[in-house]
């Protein structure tokens, strides 16, 4: 097992990726789903709290996986084999999720992560073991996976108040696992474009979570009671919104970018925490607004108009501040992406005067606005930059 060269061309996810990434659709829609069973039954801070540690637990598994899969898949049977370990991880971890939703340590998702990490930390040591040069930061690794799986555990025996903050005292250890790992000496040699290309397909998978949520919660609306204006409109803006944040999203390419600053890795990938979990609690807010069309009496129309706009705020927050900060080639200003935030928020609370269609919709026109103002600007610089024609 030796590291893969950096600069490989036509580098390009596996199949044995792929399928990885297909079992966290699973885990990815049972989160979903659980927020909005949370959000319609007014559990308002299970559904923060639950959701946010939930989906930190499924994005991380994620995260490990991946990276080490950019520097050392192999693909031979025990690279294989130990995959399909960790795939049924996922499986059983998302299996836990419902059971352990904001109800503090779940047995199962604690069993899932305990079958991955054995896993990842065997594919670690056998890196370290065949290829010396990088033994310092895969033993790193080992080391920090294994004691952090011990912490993971022992959440299991605190309950209440503290477990909240063991998690997050874990939640942070986790995170400094891979600094401290790479600082060991040589860095692990991931491939700059194969890792925008996997960050990308994980963000279709969870945009299509969150179509497949909506689809099904319109689709039940229109069995169950007919077809109305106010569930067509829901439908309509929650499509022209699922449109432009995949426009918007996959607008600046980072490949070229985490090339030449390999150093931006932290940035790219922990802030794609935000990206990931505010779209697939989009989707979850889609299917809160349907209902709620449908059986206005269940929930209030400002809680439904919101749990839509906050996740469309985070998504511009954290997509905009990355292309920021990583200069990725975004054209319009922060500034743009602020007011663009700004009349989403205002668009969820005016659902008084909009109706909760309309303010889908407008949540839905404003993201779509942002697009077409990036696109126009590109455009123009691009034409600025070509030469002048001879005469």
């Amino acid at each position: 097992m030796l590291s893969r060269d950096i600069d490989e061309a036509h580098r390009a996810s596996s199949p044995l990726e792929l399928l990885f990434d297909l079992c966290f659709v699973v885990a990815v829609a049972q989160a979903s789903a659980e927020l909005h069973h949370a959000l319609i039954a007014r559990h308002f801070a299970t559904a923060l709290v639950g959701y946010l540690t939930t989906f930190f637990a499924i994005w991380w598994a994620w995260v490990n996986f991946t990276w080490f899969a950019s520097a050392y898949d192999t693909d031979d049977v025990l690279y294989r084999l130990l995959t399909f370990v960790q795939i049924v991880g996922v499986l059983v971890l998302a299996a836990g999720i419902p059971g352990g939703f904001g109800q503090g340590s779940s047995a199962t998702v604690v069993a899932g992560y305990v079958i991955m990490r054995v896993a990842l930390v065997a594919q670690w040591l056998r890196a370290g073991h065949d290829e010396p040069s990088s033994r310092g930061a895969a033993h790193r690794y080992a080391l920090g996976v294994s004691l952090l799986q011990l912490g993971w555990i022992a959440t299991l025996f605190v309950s209440g108040p503290m477990h909240l903050g063991t998690f997050v005292i874990l939640a942070a250890l986790e995170l400094s696992v891979p600094a401290w790992a790479e600082a060991s000496g040589r860095t692990t040699g991931w491939h700059a474009r194969h890792i925008d290309e996997r960050y990308g397909l994980f963000t279709l998978i969870v945009i299509g979570e969150a179509i497949g949520a909506a689809t099904l919660a319109v689709q039940t609306s229109i069995t169950a009671h007919g077809s109305s204006a106010g569930v067509l409109a829901v439908a309509g803006g929650g499509l022209v919104l699922v449109f432009a944040v995949w426009w918007w999203y996959f607008q600046c390419p980072a490949h070229e970018r985490l090339r030449h600053t390999r150093t931006a890795a932290f940035e790219f990938g922990y802030g794609h925490y935000f990206v990931f979990s505010s779209l697939a609690a989009i989707g979850a807010g889609l299917t809160v607004a349907t209902e709620t069309v449908t059986h206005p009496a269940e929930l209030s129309r400002l809680v439904a108009s919101c749990s839509i706009a906050v996740p469309v705020a985070v998504f511009l927050i954290a997509s905009g501040t990355l292309h920021a900060r990583l200069d990725l080639g975004q054209a319009v200003s922060s500034a743009a992406v602020g007011v663009a935030t700004v009349l989403v928020i205002a668009a969820g609370l005016l659902v008084p005067v909009l109706t909760l269609p309309g303010s889908v919709v407008a949540i839905g026109l404003v993201v779509a606005g942002l697009v077409a103002l990036e696109v126009v600007t590109a455009n123009g610089r691009a034409g600025e930059a070509l030469p002048a024609p001879a005469d």
